[in-house]
C-alpha cells in the first residue's frame, strides 16, 4: 500500500474511532479537521463524506479498516502512527469511553515490540495448520 492510501486509511480508522463511542464530541471533531488538514485529506471526497457525520461508522467497519491499515506483519513506524492518532483523539474529550478503552487495549496487544517467540510461534503454528488444512482439502 503506497503512502497517500496508507495515510487516507489512518483517516478513515480515527473517524471510526471517534464514532466507537456512538458519538462524535466537539473536541474529536476538531481533532479530526485538524488530522485532515494536516495531512491534505481535507478536501478529498470520501473523507469529507466520512467528516459529515451522516452516516455512522460501527465499530467492525473501524476494526476491519485497523486490521487492513497494518496487515499481518506490521511494522513498529505503522503501528506508533496508528497508536498515537487513535490516543490524540481518544484523550481529546477528556473522557475515555469502554468502547474507547477496548480499542486502545487491543491496539496495545498489537504492538509489534512485544511480540515474544511464543506469540511468533503461535503465529507461524497457525499459518502452517491453515496451509495443511488447505492440502487436505484440495
Amino acid at each position: 500500500m503506497n503512502t497517500a492510501n496508507k495515510t487516507k486509511l489512518l483517516m478513515k480508522i480515527v473517524i471510526g474511532a471517534a464514532w466507537i463511542d456512538g458519538i462524535i464530541h466537539q473536541e474529536e471533531r476538531d481533532y479530526l479537521k485538524k488530522m485532515a488538514t494536516e495531512t491534505d485529506l481535507i478536501n478529498d471526497p470520501e473523507i469529507k463524506s466520512l467528516l459529515s457525520e451522516v452516516k455512522p461508522i460501527s465499530i467492525n467497519q473501524c476494526y476491519e479498516w485497523l486490521e487492513l491499515y497494518l496487515g499481518k506483519n506490521h511494522g513498529t513506524k505503522d503501528y506508533q502512527k496508528l497508536l498515537e492518532s487513535i490516543s490524540g483523539l481518544v484523550y481529546s474529550d477528556g473522557d475515555i469511553d469502554v468502547e474507547e478503552a477496548k480499542l486502545l487495549h487491543y491496539l496495545q496487544d498489537l504492538n509489534p515490540q512485544n511480540q515474544t517467540s511464543q506469540s511468533i510461534f503461535k503465529s507461524l503454528l497457525g499459518s502452517v495448520r491453515k496451509m495443511y488444512s488447505q492440502a487436505v482439502n484440495n
